[in-house]
């Protein structure tokens, strides 16, 4: 059963991509907080979708923050006239190809100012993540598109989006936002081979290292064997990193009340926990 200080103690962090193979697999880490501390059980890789959806479907009771986006701007979805409640929205963006989404947001983009293509949802300023529409550079609409169907077929419970099984709760996250806390500006990952330098090899040590001391505003401290910590350093796409830092961020969320979400969401665009 959770300890007192936490409804949820098997949490998990997922580093999500729309195109998983086993080259790039979507990366789930594992693990269980207790008081005020994170301890890694371990990090799984899923080449395929259908191991990623059998996974969702783990028994409960366990907490999950997904570094996908779970809305679309509500200033996006009333202009393409697209529905207005989040479930009918998101089965009509699983029916349309990649194409026809490209096609309605770069429409909506040309018809606006430069400075002002992308719309916003609320939670981007405070989380600093990219617009849930953006096709490129980070395709994060695709992640919508090909994630969160996933997440309403395996049945999960979307606080303040959908009811589902209390049990096993999901909630949207950015490692983005944590990983900042700690260096400012600095880069720390790379899928391009010529891009994964010793300064980020060294930023992927400063953020670990942080972690394990509980010098972020989590207040969690990370708890890891050297086989851990070194596998999370010398993975220089970030992935093992990003989702052990989504798995901070359902530590946090699993010991507060509304699992740390403000208490009025907009509930077409969702909310990244801990922004």
């Amino acid at each position: 059963m959770p300890d007192s200080s936490h409804a949820f103690s098997a949490i998990a962090g997922a580093d999500f991509t729309s195109r998983p193979t086993r080259r790039k697999p979507i990366t789930v880490a594992l693990g269980h907080v207790r008081h005020d501390v994170v301890r890694l059980a371990g990090v799984e890789s899923h080449a395929a979708f259908e191991g990623f959806a059998d996974w969702l479907r783990t028994p409960g009771p366990w907490l999950a923050v997904f570094d996908l986006p779970f809305g679309l701007p509500r200033e996006l979805v009333l202009a393409l006239g697209w529905p207005t409640q989040w479930l009918p929205l998101m089965r009509h963006v699983a029916g349309l190809e990649r194409r026809e989404i490209r096609d309605a947001f770069k429409a909506f983009c040309d018809a606006r100012p430069a400075g002002h293509k992308f719309a916003h949802r609320v939670t981007d300023g405070p989380a600093g993540s990219s617009p849930s529409m953006k096709w490129v550079n980070p395709p994060v609409a695709w992640m919508l598109h090909a994630g969160v169907p996933l997440l309403i077929d395996a049945g999960l419970h979307l606080p303040g989006l959908r009811t589902g099984d209390a049990c096993r709760v999901a909630l949207e996250g950015y490692p983005g936002l944590l990983a900042r806390e700690v260096l400012g500006t600095r880069s720390y990952k790379s899928d391009e081979r010529a891009k994964q330098t010793p300064e980020r090899l060294i930023a992927r040590k400063d953020i670990v290292e942080a972690l394990e001391q509980g010098r972020t505003r989590l207040a969690l401290r990370l708890k890891l064997t050297h086989a851990q910590r070194d596998a999370l350093v010398a993975d220089a796409s970030g992935d093992r990193l990003d989702a052990v830092l989504c798995l901070m961020q359902a530590g946090w969320a699993s010991g507060r009340p509304n699992f740390g979400l403000p208490p009025s969401v907009d509930s077409l665009e969702g909310w990244i926990v801990t922004a």
